[in-house]
């Protein structure tokens, strides 16, 4: 679709320019846009509106994507959806009522009133002489009546008494004399309640509440804990968005709840936010609606839809296609045809979205493995960063289907599938059977790498070192005599992200190991893998290409705990940064170990088949013999985070060629199966009366 991306551009620091866009948040917003398919035309609305219907008419989109947010008046916010309307454009958004009646905090108030919505009590202030004191519970908090983004509150918004309450109504007045509310001030912390209808859960598109959390810092010595202007704009690196909310399952049910009837009593639409106070006694109270909210990148939006397993792309693209859809512009689909390659290639990007966040002790760790979307919408990025068009393709049950009417030249895959040893191999088996070129390893290599047994025995019989190993499928079964001393470590054979790696999995008798196996077990439905722990320093190294890899320099995982004799690299320490561990790339080696530790790699790599990318574990025993644990022919690629990720910065290459070295491989292939193509070199089906005669 042509679609027109209408905003005010903030220029400078100045409260009138508060709630407009950075050139950043325009920017990304844009290149978002684009990354989905759409060609899209930046137009800053602060001129005259002639100018702007004018290219308006020039552009002719099918949609305009709207963040304007106007600039004078008490209906600024209605002034751009109303002349969109008039011109007859599509657009996104609530229309000119709804914006006009939310930017009236005191008309929003009345109205939900009638349907049950609990707000602290208030009255609208537009002379002094309005005031009636008497009728509130202080203290009570000041605040301009038509404004957003916290503009004109501040620590002194607040009044405890009556004297103080009427100096600041008069100061307010006077930059703000439209009108003022004063509300009674709810001793409590602020959440926020985002909305995106084009979701499709239990609460018709409300996500879940997310808390705001301020710097210590910031609030000490501060009496009132207020989301206030300076927060806003000066010290907005003081405050943090936590998504979901530290609240009950109740709590957030029941603010979804209410924020469900505000959103359709007051008739928003495509996207909006719902501020709420929860009191100390865990009372939830309506503050404000913003039906036109921040799109900045980081903005509390964006944090809920992560736990809708959406990223920033995904989210503007549902705003465009429920606008699209309640509109009936019709959003061009991409042919089914495969045309000659003209332009950028198509890449699909095959994934699995993580939407449950594991504990550390390991509790809900089935998505473990999966990526955030934030890290789903980096690597979106860094591939559209070299000129192709991306084209999500979540790996789902329906994604046979779904690749049967989205064609794609080319797949970036890092989708882990659902279950079984061979859930890693079941995406690039498909793409392999509709004969479409996609990153990494093949179904064979991805099966061996995830069965850990199988694997170690592939690398022991090429010549390199593993621990001694064995299976248990029960903990009931002899214990190998080839174990000759304690301790011995247990996981799980076919799992990654050292799920089940946690500090007991170290074992130093049998019982504690058939203990441990048998829990292990149970949890993951697969026998354990028990064998020798190697004591000394633990690396991984990554490696890049196919017949010839180029071997990256070693990153060490350093263990700070000099109290802990067995330590290993659990579970818990691939969740967030702690002070047990610490990386250093490239890990200091002396010309000979190092020299061992890429040839150990590189002989694994080939060995298994590893075919793009890969990241192997080593441990180095005090007599400096390198030992393979594991291969990752799927590593993880959060931007500065993930293992292989550090290590080629430790190489000097940024996240964008990184990602650009995994994708080369497939486009080489590509390139190769369109010559063979041209050339008819492709193998064709004999007729069907010479198949069966």
């Amino acid at each position: 679709m042509r679609i027109a991306l209408t905003h005010n551009l903030r220029l400078s620091d100045s409260e009138e320019e508060a709630e407009f866009d950075t050139e950043e948040t325009v920017n990304a917003l844009a290149s978002a846009i684009e990354r989905l398919g759409h060609r899209v035309e930046k137009m800053e609305v602060s001129g005259p509106a002639s100018q702007l219907v004018a290219r308006l008419e020039s552009f002719s989109p099918d949609l305009i994507f709207n963040t304007a947010e106007g600039r004078r008046g008490r209906f600024r916010e209605a002034f751009f959806p109303a002349l969109f309307e008039e011109l007859g454009f599509a657009y996104t958004g609530s229309d000119a009522y709804a914006l006009a009646l939310t930017l009236d905090k005191q008309l929003t108030k009345l109205v939900l009133r009638e349907h049950g919505v609990r707000t602290p009590g208030w009255q609208f202030v537009e002379k002094p002489s309005d005031l009636k004191p008497d009728e509130l519970h202080f203290p009570v908090i000041v605040k301009p009546n038509f404004e957003g983004s916290s503009k004109g509150i501040t620590q002194d918004s607040v009044a405890e008494n009556v004297e103080s309450l009427k100096e600041k109504v008069v100061d307010a007045l006077e930059r703000y004399p439209a009108g003022l509310l004063v509300e009674e001030f709810i001793v409590g912390k602020d959440l926020t309640v985002p909305f995106l209808e084009h979701v499709d859960n239990d609460f018709d598109g409300v996500l879940s509440p997310v808390e705001y959390v301020v710097d210590a810092k910031y609030t000490a010595g501060k009496k009132f804990s207020i989301y206030d202007y300076e927060l806003k704009t000066r010290f907005y690196e003081s405050v943090s968005v936590k998504a979901p909310a530290a609240v009950s399952a109740e709590m957030s049910e029941r603010l979804r709840k209410i924020a469900r009837t505000v959103v359709k009593k007051l008739d928003c639409r495509d996207l909006g936010r719902m501020d709420f106070r929860l009191s100390d006694a865990g009372v939830p109270y309506f503050l404000e609606i913003n039906a036109l909210p921040s799109l900045e990148p980081g903005a509390s939006l964006y944090a809920a839809a992560e736990l809708e397993g959406l990223h920033f792309d995904a989210v503007v693209g549902a705003v465009i296609d429920n606008a699209a859809r309640r509109q009936r512009v019709k959003v061009s689909a991409r042919s089914s045809s495969r045309p000659a390659r003209k332009g950028p290639l198509r890449v699909g990007f095959t994934f699995n979205v993580k939407r449950i966040k594991p504990l550390a002790d390991g509790q809900y760790d089935h998505e473990a493995e999966y990526d955030s979307p934030s890290t789903l919408q980096a690597i979106r990025e860094a591939i559209a960063s070299h000129g192709h068009e991306v084209v999500d393709l979540e790996a789902t049950p329906e994604l046979p289907m779904v690749l049967s009417t989205t064609p794609v030249d080319v797949v970036f895959n890092i989708a882990e599938g659902f279950r079984g040893r061979n859930r890693e191999s079941q995406v690039p088996a498909l793409l392999e059977l509709l004969d479409i070129p996609y990153t990494g390893s093949d179904p064979a290599t991805l099966s061996l790498a995830l069965d850990k047994a199988l694997a170690k025995k592939v690398v022991r019989a090429a010549g390199i070192d593993t621990p001694n190993f064995q299976l248990m499928a029960t903990g009931r079964e002899r214990l190998d005599k080839q174990f000759t001393r304690w301790p011995l470590m247990v996981k799980p054979v076919a799992e990654g992200s050292s799920k089940g790696v946690v500090g007991k999995s170290v074992c130093h008798s049998e019982v504690e190991l058939r203990g441990v196996v048998k829990e292990l077990v149970e949890r993951y439905d697969q026998p354990a893998l028990i064998e020798e722990y190697i004591g000394g320093r633990e690396f991984t190294v990554g490696l890049l290409g196919e017949r010839r890899p180029k071997v990256l320099p070693p990153m060490e995982i350093v263990f700070t705990d000099r109290t802990d004799k067995t330590p290993i690299y659990k579970f818990e320490d691939k969740l967030e940064a702690n002070d047990r561990i610490r990386y250093e790339v490239p890990a200091k080696l002396e010309a000979a170990q190092l020299e061992r530790v890429k040839s150990a790699a590189r002989g694994a790599f080939m060995a298994l088949g590893c075919r793009d990318v890969a990241r192997i574990d080593f441990r180095m025993d005090e007599a400096g013999r390198i030992f393979f644990l594991e291969c990752n022919p799927l590593p993880g690629l959060t931007p500065g985070w993930s293992d292989l990720v550090l290590i080629a910065q430790g190489e000097g290459m940024d996240y964008r060629t990184l990602l650009g070295e995994i994708l080369s491989g497939a486009i080489r292939r590509y390139k190769e199966r369109e010559t063979r193509r041209r050339d008819g070199r492709e193998v064709k089906e004999p007729p069907l009366e010479q198949r069966f005669g």
